[in-house]
C-alpha cells in the first residue's frame, strides 16, 4: 500500500471510530506506521487531511455501491444489497463523526454533501426509474424528489438526534428508514421480492459487538 493510501485509510478508520475533533496528526501517523514528517511531507495540516480522507472515501463508498448496484438482478435487489452494505460500514461508525465534521470542518462537510447531490442522487434516481419499468415500484413516482428524500433521510440517521444514540442504534435506525422508504414504493410483486432478498442479505445485520 503506497504513503498516501495508508495516510487516508488510518485517518477515515480514525475519524469514523473516534470522530474528527479529537483526532491528532500524531495520532494519523501512529495509525499509519509512519513518521510525523512524512505525513508533513503530505499533508501541511489536519484540515487537509479531513479533506483529501473524506473525499477519498466517499469516491470509495460511491464506487462500491455502482458496482452492488450493477450486479443486482433487478432494482429491488440492488436498493436491498445497498442497505446490507451500509449496515456493515455503520458497525464501525462513531454516531457523533459527521455531526462533528459539519461543525469543525465544514468545507469538508460541504464537499461530502456536493459529492452526495452529484452522484449518490442521481444513483437512486435510477433505481427509482428502473424499478417502475420492471413493475417492481409504483408508477408515476417522482424518481428525482424521492432520491433526494433518501439522501436527505440517511442523513438525518447520522446525526445525534432523538433518534440515534449510539452505533447499535444507529443501524437500527438506518434499516427502518430504509425498509419505510422501500414500503412506500413497491408494489406487491416487488414487496414480494423485497421479503424474498431481505432474508438473503439482511438476515445477518445485527448490532455490533462492543
Amino acid at each position: 500500500m503506497e504513503t498516501l493510501e495508508k495516510i487516508l485509510t488510518s485517518a477515515i478508520e480514525l475519524f469514523s471510530q473516534y470522530g474528527f475533533k479529537s483526532i491528532t496528526m500524531d495520532d494519523i501517523a501512529r495509525r499509519a506506521g509512519i513518521s510525523k514528517k512524512t505525513l508533513y511531507q503530505h499533508f501541511a495540516n489536519k484540515q487537509e487531511v479531513v479533506n483529501e480522507s473524506v473525499a477519498w472515501y466517499k469516491n470509495n463508498t460511491t464506487e462500491n455501491c455502482v458496482v452492488v448496484l450493477k450486479d443486482a438482478e433487478n432494482a429491488v435487489e440492488a436498493m436491498v444489497r445497498i442497505l446490507a452494505f451500509f449496515d456493515d460500514l455503520y458497525k464501525r461508525l462513531n454516531p457523533m463523526a459527521l455531526f462533528e465534521m459539519q461543525r469543525f470542518f465544514p468545507d469538508a462537510y460541504k464537499q461530502f454533501r456536493d459529492l452526495l447531490v452529484e452522484r449518490d442522487v442521481q444513483l437512486v434516481r435510477e433505481n427509482i426509474k428502473q424499478g417502475m419499468k420492471e413493475g417492481h415500484y409504483r408508477e408515476n413516482l417522482n424518481a428525482d424528489l424521492l432520491a433526494r428524500y433518501r439522501i436527505e433521510t440517511s442523513l438525518m440517521a447520522l446525526h445525534p438526534n432523538l433518534l440515534v444514540s449510539d452505533r447499535a442504534n444507529l443501524m437500527s435506525v438506518a434499516l427502518e428508514i430504509g425498509e419505510h422508504f422501500m414500503y412506500g414504493m413497491m408494489t406487491p410483486q416487488g414487496t414480494e421480492l423485497y421479503l424474498k432478498y431481505k432474508e438473503q442479505y439482511l438476515k445477518q445485520a445485527t448490532a455490533p459487538t462492543i
